[in-house]
């Protein structure tokens, strides 16, 4: 009892410090970036109010607020993505990308980008420029997550689902090389910038519809702590408790698959969040229960993404740097770290 009290304890006390260092780093990404903005006028402009340069209330509204907003929320959704898949499998390595899912995103969008020119035709319809990449990432990444959903009905073993996603990650990464081999060099840049990642793909137009899309997967996880608990005693002892674990490992599928590729459509394949946030989690609460360790993912992750996210702002006039260049900066060495002292983490209750 007095254990449990404690976690759960620890776990109302950090997620109160990550609340508030959440809202310090969203608030420094609001008011940072190449164009220098007065605070006062960005507090005045977020509230609705009038400033003397229209400029400055454009770039606020239609670009920093956009930006603020789904960092905040990929990297919720990526860290809990993480998280989640960890436990399902028992690997502490496994991550979003492992599954082929962020593969299946990046082969669609070769193909929009290096086969078809950027430009998505169906029937009468046909988009081109940004829209064309999220439809083809999206469409990417539902193919792979229901072929992975499809091998889970037929794969009983978690590791042996782990490969088969593996290699499905490896099958779809080849056929991106054959795309990127064939395709022209404005094609093969335009495709290499989109894999670099950036927050800044969610326009103010789709922001209502994205974060909708991500809070509706992120309560969805909430609603599988219970069975990630009891999957962490082992298979075995789950379904004795009367858990359905070839129905929670399907939940646990969807809804990482619905994250990623979501997040992947928009901002491109993020790499190191959804792999190492949750190990950083792990380390602050020191238990591995869903109860505390999800919703303190979920803040570690926003907060992670906005650090990154304020890193990659060049002074000046500079803009800003690409999102994978920072990531494998903090996400690195927190995964060298768990590999030498993986002992003394604790995955288990």
């Amino acid at each position: 009892m007095k254990t449990a009290y404690r976690a759960e304890h620890k776990g109302w006390v950090c997620g109160g410090c990550l609340t508030v260092l959440v809202a310090l780093l969203a608030v420094a990404n609001l008011w940072m970036g190449s164009v220098d903005i007065p605070a006062e006028a960005v507090g005045r402009i977020l509230l609705g109010c009038e400033v003397d340069n229209e400029a400055w209330a454009f770039i606020v509204r239609e670009s920093r607020v956009p930006l603020c907003v789904t960092a905040l929320l990929s990297g919720a959704a990526l860290s809990v993505s993480g998280l989640m898949l960890q436990t399902a499998f028992g690997n502490p390595l496994a991550d979003p990308s492992i599954l082929g899912i962020s593969s299946g995103a990046s082969l669609g969008v070769a193909l929009v980008m290096l086969a078809g020119g950027g430009t998505v035709a169906a029937g009468a319809f046909s988009f081109s420029g940004f829209l064309a990449a999220v439809l083809g990432a999206l469409a990417g990444a539902l193919v792979v997550m229901g072929l992975i959903l499809f091998l889970s009905t037929l794969i009983r073993s978690n590791v042996m689902l782990l490969i088969a996603g593996i290699m499905v990650g490896y099958i779809v990464s080849s056929a991106i090389s054959l795309l990127n081999f064939f395709a022209t060099a404005e094609g093969v840049h335009s495709y290499m910038i989109w894999g670099m990642g950036n927050f800044g793909g969610v326009p103010s137009a789709q922001l209502p519809w994205f974060s909708a899309v991500v809070a509706g997967g992120l309560l969805w996880a909430v609603l599988l702590v219970k069975p990630l608990n009891a999957l962490l005693l082992g298979e075995r002892y789950a379904e004795n408790l009367g858990v359905n674990v070839r129905w929670v490992r399907g939940q646990l599928l969807g809804v990482t698959g619905l994250l990623t590729a979501v997040v992947t459509a928009f901002c491109g394949p993020v790499a190191f969040i959804g792999l190492a946030v949750p190990h950083v989690a792990r380390l602050l609460l020191g238990t591995s229960n869903h109860n505390a360790l999800l919703p303190v993912t979920m803040l570690c992750g926003a907060a992670v993404a906005l650090l990154c996210n304020l890193l990659c702002i060049l002074p000046g006039e500079w803009g800003m740097i690409p999102l994978n260049a920072v990531t494998p900066v903090l996400g690195a060495p927190v995964i060298v770290y768990v590999i030498v002292r993986q002992r003394r983490i604790k995955y288990f209750n």
